[in-house]
């Protein structure tokens, strides 16, 4: 049986969208998208900078303004047009989940059964919020009435990453929109091709002009350009730590916008002994190589339990050593890393643990000589104070820890500047909610890996960032609350 996808999708739209039309960019500048799996160019881009992201923020100025069609439109058809969305992503979602293979490298089987479902489950747990974000009745002292008003920020400017284009992009513009803001966005440079063609499915599902406006170009133009823009009222970024600095510190030098970031990570996965050592193991696994190793979440610090260290480590190097990388088209289970760049850091922080001592079980080379893939990567004997042990690698390497007591694995675990997530392993339900409850990290999974949902909260503590995405929580990142208080008796009857 043929596959229904596609390792060549036609590439439809690779200009800027703005005001619901399509543009090149005011220099006239081009910058080339690849596909990681071959080093290929894929085609050319529009390249967006700080004239681009003017025009993109007075049209979305204008759809927000007082009168427009966004600004009058009924909560419940602010719904309905996002749920359309979801519809349409769906109709075309073999297309998508190609575009979204061929320009990421994941394998696109993933594409197909995670970031779509994904995308379109967010879009829609969000157009059922639009007509239900409402305030409250406050009874206050004296003869007043006093209520609550949740409003739209205004022009929301958002930066998305390359590890999940399509589903990064639902994150950010499902809640801002249910809302009612109005939207720049920056798709990654090396990602932009499937949230391009978002937009013209957000044109055919009926959003009005300038609610929704997607410059694609470089950080430090065009995402320095949404950083700095006196008229962008909140800024929203995922990816990494040093940029995130450097977003929070142009937002603060400029008219102190809100921003929210969701950061790096270097999440520790705690195993105890009590375990089904081959259970453990596979969430592990999930925990480390999911997505080529590029997740933000990924369980890099893997600590085990000493009674079980030997057992889990020889388990361990004999599952990555099956691992099937290549082609994402293929019958694979690890693609490429997302270029060049990103493939020589990883082998760098490699080479380094190798260096400082740590044990490597398998892999740490270049798979191939064509692309960018990594051999999937064991390393035990691993110290906390070694770099590679406390830098994010972003990449398809396990690094696997021992300990003996829990008071141990909690202060262990705790020491990173990072807390965006963390897992424990243990039958013992009370064992499990004491180490979560002292865990510094926005999620905590019990026996799980990798089990976001849109319906529930994600975000990070110290350096991973601040600010929660999805769920109820989410909307708070995209709404204003106003007091309103009306005096019942006049002046003259007091």
């Amino acid at each position: 049986m043929a596959s229904p996808f596609s390792p060549n999708p036609e590439i439809k739209y690779t200009k800027i969208f703005i005001n619901n039309e399509w543009h090149d960019s005011v220099s006239g500048k081009t910058f080339p998208t690849f596909n990681p799996a071959t080093g290929e160019k894929i085609c050319d881009i529009a390249e967006g900078d700080k004239a681009d992201i003017d025009l993109a923020v007075a049209a979305a100025k204008q759809a927000f303004k007082k009168g427009s069609t966004w600004r009058t439109m009924d909560a419940s058809k602010r719904g309905r047009l996002i749920s359309k969305l979801a519809e349409l992503m769906e109709r075309d979602q073999q297309y998508l989940a190609s575009l979204e293979s061929l320009d990421n490298g994941k394998p696109v089987r993933v594409a197909n059964f995670a970031d779509l479902p994904g995308a379109m489950l967010c879009f829609r747990y969000y157009a059922g919020w639009a007509d239900k974000i409402h305030g409250k009745t406050i009874p206050v002292d004296g003869p007043y009435m006093t209520y609550t008003r949740h409003e739209p920020i205004g022009i929301c400017g958002q930066i998305i990453p390359w590890n999940f284009p399509l589903l990064m992009a639902s994150w950010k513009l499902a809640p801002a929109l249910a809302c009612g803001n109005v939207v720049v966005l920056k798709p990654a440079e090396q990602t932009p091709l499937s949230v391009l063609y978002l937009c013209q499915l957000a044109v055919e599902a009926g959003f009005p002009p300038g609610v929704i406006n997607v410059v694609p170009g470089y950080g430090p133009t065009a995402g320095a350009a949404i950083s700095n823009h006196p008229d962008i009222d909140k800024v929203a970024f995922t990816g990494s730590t040093e940029v995130g600095q450097i977003i929070a510190q142009a937002v603060g030098a400029s008219n102190l916008k809100k921003i929210s970031l969701e950061l790096g990570g270097k999440s520790p996965n705690i195993i105890f002994d009590d375990v089904d050592v081959d259970e453990a193991l596979q969430w592990a696994h999930l925990g480390v190589f999911f997505n080529n190793g590029q997740c933000c979440t990924a369980g890099s610090r893997v600590f085990v339990q000493d009674a079980i260290y030997d057992e889990f480590v020889a388990k361990a190097v004999a599952k990555a050593k099956t691992v099937r990388v290549g082609n994402p088209f293929d019958d694979i289970d690890q693609g490429p890393q997302i270029d060049e760049e990103q493939m020589k850091k990883i082998l760098e922080l490699i080479d380094s643990g190798k260096a400082e001592g740590a044990d490597m079980k398998c892999g740490g080379s270049r798979h191939g000589d064509r692309g960018y893939f990594i051999q999937p990567t064991v390393f035990t004997d691993v110290k906390d104070d070694m770099r590679f042990a406390k830098e994010e690698i972003f990449g398809p390497v396990m690094q696997i820890f021992k300990f003996s007591t829990i008071d141990e694995v909690i202060e262990r675990a705790n020491n990173t500047v990072y807390g965006l997530a963390a897992a424990v392993f243990t039958k013992d339900i009370k064992r499990a909610i004491h180490v979560s409850n002292h865990i510094r990290a926005g999620t905590v999974w019990i026996n799980c890996y990798h089990m976001t949902a849109c319906q529930a909260p994600f975000g990070g503590y110290k350096m991973s960032g601040f600010g929660r995405e999805l769920g109820e929580y989410g909307l708070e990142l995209y709404s204003e609350v106003k007091t309103v208080t009306i005096a019942l008796d006049s002046l003259e009857a007091k």
